[in-house]
């Protein structure tokens, strides 16, 4: 059973709500990337999502996106992303999950520069995930049509392939993304980019509760929660929360490197309290 499975059937057990949050890796830096990953730890996270830094993160808004731009600035890559997880693997006690677009997997282990070389095959990166101590992925532009074989190469390598399931699926799509989907299914709370919102639409909870019905996989809520009533009242349908670019901006307030670390602690300390 894939470490993803155990974290949500021990929650299952104590009757509580899986606390997700987002850092994208490489800022404001690497070293600190590996510190943030146990500084959330501390912080009572129950699973970890890590960004791979892309150039182009269509699904992503401002905040993600220029935290990505940071890292890519200061030379992160994924092969890095990797490295500083696997440094940290044996003080980490809840599943990492690594965060994605299709680009940086399907060109990982290529040259930067010089003639193109065979493959476009995930391979190479699934195998490197795995090596890392990663136990899911997510691979937010890989719809289910298109991700049959990264699903397979991934399970074999005992990888959790986490899909998306958006507001204006059809209940038969719905199905499809709950079959394929391993560890949790990830519910896109609106139909647009990352960001936190004042306000969640009034239509999520009863969404979540429709795909409840026909998939008895956990459902974890993800794009726009900010706030802790706002991950209270999620909760109550959903189990689990995930949350990336409020995160994101507590940490940016912080007046030095030392108090990105406590903001961090803060805002997911306050959270999880709140669930």
């Amino acid at each position: 059973m894939n470490a993803i499975d155990l974290r949500f059937d021990r929650l299952k057990s104590k009757n509580r709500k899986a606390l997700i949050p987002f850092i994208m890796a490489g800022d404001p830096d690497l070293s600190s990337t590996a510190r943030l990953l146990l500084c959330l730890q501390d912080a009572q996270a129950d699973l970890i999502e890590v960004g791979i830094p892309f150039s182009d993160p269509l699904a992503d808004g401002p905040v993600i996106q220029q935290a990505s731009m940071r890292a890519l600035s200061r030379g992160t890559t994924p092969q890095k992303v990797l490295d500083v997880v696997a440094s940290v693997r044996h003080r980490i006690h809840i599943p990492v999950i690594c965060l994605s677009y299709w680009n940086p997997i399907i060109q990982f282990g290529r040259p930067m520069v010089g003639r193109p070389t065979e493959g476009g095959t995930p391979v190479a990166f699934i195998r490197a995930a795995q090596r890392s101590g990663i136990s899911g992925l997510i691979v937010v532009d890989l719809p289910i049509e298109e991700g049959g074989m990264f699903h397979q190469v991934a399970s074999a390598h005992e990888l959790a392939t986490i899909f998306l399931a958006a507001p204006t699926s059809s209940s038969e799509r719905l199905r499809s993304i709950a079959q394929m989907s391993e560890g949790f299914i990830y519910y896109v709370s609106v139909t647009g980019t990352t960001g936190a919102r004042r306000q969640l639409p009034e239509s999520l909870l009863s969404g979540v509760r429709n795909l409840k019905r026909l998939s008895s996989k956990p459902v974890c809520v993800g794009f726009g929660v900010s706030t802790a009533a706002q991950a209270r009242t999620v909760s109550e349908v959903a189990d689990g929360v995930i949350v990336g670019s409020a995160l994101l901006q507590a940490m940016g307030q912080a007046r030095n490197r030392q108090d990105i670390y406590s903001a961090a602690f803060r805002f997911i300390h306050r959270l999880r309290t709140a669930l």
